[in-house]
């Protein structure tokens, strides 16, 4: 039997032992099932790897990690502390993936699949994480404030970092740079509970939509009502209700000329709350 082995071994090509099931296998306990693995997949007899004491515990689930995990968002690191056991974790993930218990965003950055999650995903959340430091803004925060009557798909941010697109199963997610002197004023946390968010305030997300927007190059004040009532098509009555001191602060933070004149185009509408 032992002389049947060592000849049915060396059968055997690497890459087949390379890609066993053994992968998906907590390491502690390949030391227990190498060679009883390898002779039951040559030798016609069959090899009961139980024997012997060795405990081999079952397979780690998605549910298993849902119970580990908090949240339904999680990153690289959470997930293989969760298979820290695994001798190659990567496969474990690959496994999940393919049978839709976990969803990847984009590199080291998943969501339970929709069996297993605890609450809608949020679009917001999923912003700040995919790339960052960023904050939703623009379009997105325009409509998400009723600023816009029209809904807007695509998620867009402002970051520190450079232009960036994401296209994922959740939708597109668009980053554009901002000066760091110019980010943190008029931020604010939106949402409740775990789904909480960084995102613009009304007059921050108008800010930086005017600066960001290369397409606007203003001559003089005469240049803005037509650009923010009919290009942006912002309501009127909504613009009455941007708060002055918010808008002041954010004005300062960019000391720019382009900012400074939608400001005081905006004097027009009498009803600018203090």
């Amino acid at each position: 039997m032992e002389d049947h082995f060592r000849d049915a071994t060396k059968m055997v090509k690497p890459e087949l032992v390379f890609r066993s099931p053994l992968n998906c296998i907590p390491k502690k306990f390949l030391f227990c099932l190498d060679s009883k693995a390898l002779y039951s997949s040559v030798c016609p007899k069959k090899v009961d790897i139980l024997s012997e004491n060795c405990n081999i515990p079952s397979m780690i689930t998605a549910m298993d990690i849902r119970d580990q995990v908090r949240l339904d968002v999680l990153d690289y690191q959470q997930l293989t502390a969760c298979l820290k056991d695994y001798a190659k974790p990567r496969d474990r993930i690959s496994a999940l993936l393919a049978e839709g218990s976990l969803i990847r965003v984009r590199k080291g950055l998943y969501v339970f699949g929709e069996r297993y999650r605890r609450a809608p995903v949020n679009r917001g959340v999923l912003a700040n994480l995919i790339y960052g430091p960023s904050y939703v803004s623009l379009d997105y925060a325009l409509s998400y404030h009723g600023l816009t009557p029209e809904r807007v798909e695509n998620l867009t941010s402002v970051t520190t970092g450079g232009n960036r697109r994401f296209s994922t199963p959740f939708g597109v997610f668009t980053y554009q740079p901002l000066p760091v002197h110019r980010y943190a004023p008029g931020v604010q946390w939106s949402g409740d509970g775990d789904n909480h968010f960084l995102m613009a305030s009304p007059e921050k997300a108008l800010v930086d939509k005017v600066w960001t927007d290369k397409r606007f190059r203003p001559a003089g004040l005469k240049d803005y009502p037509g650009y923010l009532l009919e290009d942006l098509r912002i309501d009127e009555p909504s613009l009455a209700t941007l708060n002055r001191d918010r808008l002041g602060e954010v004005c300062r933070a960019f000391t720019s000329r382009k900012i400074d004149m939608l400001v005081r185009s905006l004097e027009r509408f009498k009803d600018i709350q203090k």
